[in-house]
């Protein structure tokens, strides 16, 4: 079946525009996935928030009211969907040319998707980006994986765990296009945190930490939470810090090769840790805290340190040990692992593995 080449509707997050950074992981998987799936002689086509970039595919725009992003609400917060919803616009453009489409591949994690897909005539795989944080998601997803086996899949291990039915999905990974990365052998005395600046993320910890030994903390990603930013600046005023704004991939890796660290600081369960990798295929090693997929990604004294969640002084600790890391380990580590070709091999055997059950 694999010499039949598959057309795909790949659906995105309703959180904001791809481009902009605010869907976070799920822009540098969909990115990376609908690239390589395009390389093999697939015909993809992306649905995306109005703004959008589609990197030269085929690119549907909808506009409407994003959605509020599910990391910032509490587990019992009811589903709620705005007036003029994004996420509806989504799904109704998907109905309407359902019929067009092999199989329609969701990438939000919301409610909506999985209520829908009983209604659907065909085949939905949904690639589920987050670790458990909603009862009311956890019983719609758990719902799906029972009535249409092998059509859920998770990014890691770790966070399969959190779900009572993870072990029932498909485990994908995640990859990246290695060739944007440059290998840097020699660092300078920096080292990098990036991700969304939200309070989930952790940044006052990696923020605590260089304050404590004075070494400069260069910060990527999208400011999205202007209030948490101030307090950091407030809280920890001597620190050496440096906001550097938000980098296409081509400017990101110029600025993380050079560092001799990543820290990666998360207050929940990481469902992979993109970051992580990025950091490796630069030969940069990570300190990350023993959470979620990092756990799985840093290999404890090879390509850098797991820590105690939340510790401020384990952080400082594992920093001390950071030359001791031979960077090429850590780029080995990165081709070995963590290839887009590894990662769409599985993907596309899942997606026709879902066809040939339909």
């Amino acid at each position: 079946m694999k010499d039949n080449p598959l057309k795909l509707l790949l659906i995105s997050s309703p959180v904001g525009p791809l481009g902009s950074g605010l869907t976070g992981g799920v822009e540098f998987k969909l990115r990376n996935v609908a690239s390589d799936l395009v390389r093999r002689g697939h015909q993809v086509t992306i649905v995306a928030m109005e703004g959008s970039t589609g990197w030269g595919m085929p690119l549907v725009e909808i506009s409407g009211m994003v959605q509020t992003s599910a990391q910032t609400q509490a587990r019992d917060t009811p589903i709620i969907i705005p007036p003029s919803s994004v996420l509806a616009g989504f799904w109704d453009y998907a109905r309407q040319v359902q019929c067009d489409y092999d199989v329609i591949v969701n990438f939000a994690y919301d409610w909506l998707p999985f209520y829908l897909t009983p209604f659907f005539n065909r085949p939905i795989a949904h690639w589920v980006t987050m670790s458990s944080i909603s009862d009311a998601m956890d019983e719609i997803i758990e719902q799906v994986v029972m009535a249409f086996p092998g059509t859920v899949g998770i990014n890691s291990q770790s966070q399969a765990a959190t779900f009572r039915f993870g072990t029932r999905c498909r485990y994908l990974g995640n990859g990246i296009e290695l060739s944007c990365y440059n290998f840097c052998p020699e660092p300078e005395p920096w080292l990098a945190w990036l991700g969304r600046i939200s309070p989930e993320k952790g940044l006052e910890d990696a923020v605590a930490a260089s304050q404590m030994t004075g070494i400069p903390l260069k910060i990527m990603g999208v400011l999205q939470n202007q209030d948490y930013w101030q307090q950091i600046l407030r809280d920890y005023p001597e620190a050496p810090i440096h906001y550097l704004g938000f980098f296409s991939t081509s400017e990101l890796q110029q600025h993380l090769r050079q560092c001799r660290g990543l820290l990666m600081t998360p207050r929940w369960v990481e469902s992979f840790g993109n970051v992580a990798i990025e950091a490796l295929a630069c030969g940069v090693p990570v300190i990350a805290y023993r959470r979620g997929g990092p756990t799985e990604i840093v290999e404890e004294g090879k390509t850098g340190f797991l820590v105690e969640p939340d510790s401020v002084a384990g952080l400082v600790e594992a920093i001390k040990g950071l030359d001791r890391i031979n960077r090429n380990t850590c780029r080995q580590q990165a081709e070995a692992k963590y290839s887009t070709q590894a990662m769409c091999d599985r993907v596309e055997q899942w997606l026709y593995d879902i066809l040939m059950g339909w």
